[in-house]
């Protein structure tokens, strides 16, 4: 697995097989202006879940950050495919490439309709894989909200700790959990 492939695997016995696939640049825009254009209207993979107010806000962040860093492409946000369920049951990725100290936050998100199968482990379980392989990673954190206990209890069982606290304009208080991933 390299961080700069389209598409990334990572056979998991313990959850159902995913794939997290890169979003086109095109359709990322289109998600964040909330159009539905030829991008979108061509992706099969793209749900009502995925254009609606539960995930505007996340295309317009990763939209402009990637106008302003084209190289964090590789790492931010992808789709979440499973064999056999047509389109997207989800959302995951890296909030960017490493920072100078070798942190990768993650974030994942599955449709209503989806949880509780399997998804948001196999998903975490293929980043986690991916910031091992990685050089530059050294770090892996994820910011949960305190009221989020099905997200919290995934993290749980993988050992993040507990490093702290911090405010989300969008999310609001969250607890920061890291886990160690080399060196």
């Amino acid at each position: 697995m390299l961080i700069s492939d389209t598409t990334w695997t990572y056979p998991s016995g313990s959850a159902p097989h995913v794939s997290l696939v890169q979003i086109p640049r095109p359709l990322l825009g289109e998600l964040a202006r909330q159009e539905h254009g030829p991008a979108t209207v061509a992706s099969r993979l793209v749900t009502p879940y995925l254009t609606g107010p539960e995930c505007n806000a996340l295309w317009r962040l990763r939209d402009d950050q990637l106008d302003a860093q084209p190289a964090d492409a590789a790492w931010v946000t992808r789709f979440v495919l499973t064999p056999g369920v047509a389109g997207a049951v989800g959302v995951a990725g890296f909030h960017g490439r490493p920072d100078p100290d070798g942190m990768v936050e993650v974030g994942y998100r599955i449709e209503p309709g989806h949880r509780r199968r399997g998804y948001a482990r196999a998903a975490l379980e293929t980043l986690l894989a991916i910031a091992r392989e990685h050089p530059s990673v050294k770090v892996v954190r994820a910011s949960v909200s305190p009221g989020n206990i099905a997200s919290r209890s995934l993290i749980d069982q993988y050992g993040f700790t507990e490093v702290g606290e911090q405010w989300d304009d969008q999310d609001g208080l969250e607890t920061i959990l890291e886990l160690p991933v080399q060196g």
